[in-house]
């Protein structure tokens, strides 16, 4: 099967950060001519709204919904035709609308540098990249009248909680239903190790989610939001293969590439060089 890259340009602070530029960045930087890729084009996918929504404490609630909508119908199309979506962002809250594009039942793969647990009370900052595995869940503000993944089927990896920040530490209130990995463990374990385990896991469909603040700032300071002591490229690159090699996915999002922290583009041709190489494996 073929990829098709999918920009959704969704920054939730509604701010216009460097998120939104990341799909144009990736696109010079040759991700699709490196993955042999086919154009999706771009959903309309985008939060100008700053302002909290008061009832569910959300940035542009309105407009992430519009957005979570077209995101989804973008990804059916692009199964329905047979491919592979690569739904490039934007922040994490692509996820929901990619889950509004796949069929229930889809697990996910979710490698990230923070949980994104809070809640429309919780979050310090009302964005949906705070909170969109909690709203899958079925725990976060209520946008689409059901849950969109059964949290027994989600596998966080990859994170780091802030023990310097009480309020921070507070996403750490995740369902006990989802299995979690963080950072030091998985590195314990062996990246490569973890990929095989996962990928050999059970039967049903799955998406990968790549928020790019899974890597240690060091290997990656271009993200909005970096912890330390995260992933180095070959840790993901071993991670990342053999769930890619997997007949159980469904696609992969790739979010939180900060373009405005790399104006001379080194970073984005560096992610192009690894998502290609074990995409193409």
């Amino acid at each position: 099967m073929r990829w098709t890259v999918l920009d959704a340009a969704l920054d939730s602070s509604g701010r216009g950060r460097g998120e939104e530029r990341a799909p144009g960045a990736l696109r010079a930087a040759g991700l699709l001519d490196r993955l042999g890729a086919h154009d999706g084009g771009a959903v309309h996918a985008r939060i100008d709204d700053p302002r909290r929504d008061p009832a569910t404490g959300l940035i542009g609630a309105a407009q992430v919904r519009e957005a979570s909508m077209a995101i989804g119908a973008g990804v059916a199309q692009v199964r329905a035709a047979g491919d592979l979506p690569l739904v490039v962002g934007g922040d994490c809250t692509i996820l929901l609308g990619v889950f509004l594009g796949l069929p229930a039942g889809t697990g996910l793969w979710f490698l990230d540098g923070h949980v994104d647990f809070f809640d429309g009370h919780t979050s310090e900052t009302g964005e949906g990249a705070d909170m969109e595995l909690s709203i899958l869940t079925g725990h976060g503000p209520d946008l689409f009248g059901r849950a969109l993944v059964d949290p027994a089927q989600v596998r966080l990896l990859g994170h780091r909680p802030p023990q310097d920040d009480p309020a921070r530490r507070e996403a750490d209130r995740v369902d006990p239903r989802i299995v979690q990995l963080p950072a030091p463990a998985l590195r314990q374990r062996g990246a490569a190790p973890v990929g095989r385990e996962l990928a050999a896991e059970g039967s049903a469909p799955v998406w990968l989610h790549l928020d790019l603040d899974v890597l240690d700032p060091r290997a990656l300071p271009a993200v909005t939001y970096p912890e330390p002591d995260g992933l180095d490229w070959d840790d993901l690159a071993a991670l990342v293969e053999p769930l890619a090699r997997s007949e159980r996915l469904l696609g992969l999002s790739v979010a939180d590439f900060n373009a405005d922290e790399d104006p001379d583009g080194r970073h984005a041709r560096h992610l192009v060089e690894v998502l290609s190489t074990v995409l193409a494996s």
